[in-house]
C-alpha cells in the first residue's frame, strides 16, 4: 500500500523540484505519471525537462508510444502502467490511486493560495479516506516533515 507525499513549494518552483523527484522516483524503478490539469502548463515542463539538467527520459501522452514512456505527462490517469502519480497544478488523486501505487506525490506552490486550499482539500480527502499521507516542506533548502496521517 502507497502513500501520498505533498510537497510544500516554499523556496524552489515546480520546475526546479520536479526533476529532483522524478530521478529519484526512476532511481527506485517506478514508472511515473506526472498529472495536471492544463496542457499548456505540461507542455512548459515537457520543453524543461528536455533542455533543463541531466537527461529525464520522459513524453507528453497523445503520443504512439505512451506506454513505453518512464514518466508520461498527461492530463488523464492511465497510459504508461504507473507506479507513481506526481500531481501538479492541483490534478486529482483518489485514495485508491494512492493505495495501488508506490507513491503519490502532490506538489503545490506556496505562492498559489488557491493550490494550498486545493491540497488541503486534497489531504483531507485522501486521510479521511483512510490513505497515508505525510506533508513535507522546504526549509533552508532542506524537506522537512511536518506532518503524517495513517501507515505512512
Amino acid at each position: 500500500m502507497g502513500a501520498a507525499y505533498f510537497y510544500h513549494l516554499t523556496e524552489r518552483p515546480l520546475e526546479a523540484t520536479l526533476p529532483v523527484l522524478l530521478g529519484k522516483a526512476l532511481d527506485a524503478g517506478w514508472r511515473v505519471e506526472v498529472r495536471g490539469r492544463d496542457a499548456d502548463m505540461l507542455e512548459r515542463l515537457d520543453r524543461h525537462l528536455w533542455l533543463g539538467d541531466g537527461f529525464l527520459p520522459h513524453g507528453m501522452s497523445g503520443g504512439e508510444h505512451d506506454a513505453e514512456q518512464p514518466v508520461l505527462l498527461t492530463t488523464t490517469p492511465g497510459g504508461n502502467g504507473a507506479t507513481c502519480v506526481m500531481s501538479v497544478d492541483g490534478a486529482e488523486v483518489t485514495a485508491e490511486e494512492v493505495a495501488g501505487m508506490e507513491r503519490v506525490c502532490i506538489l503545490f506552490n506556496d505562492a498559489d493560495v488557491s493550490a494550498v486550499e486545493t491540497a488541503r482539500s486534497q489531504w483531507r480527502a485522501l486521510t479521511e479516506a483512510g490513505a497515508a499521507a505525510q506533508y513535507w516542506a522546504e526549509e533552508g533548502g532542506r524537506w522537512v516533515k511536518k506532518a503524517e496521517s495513517g501507515a505512512g
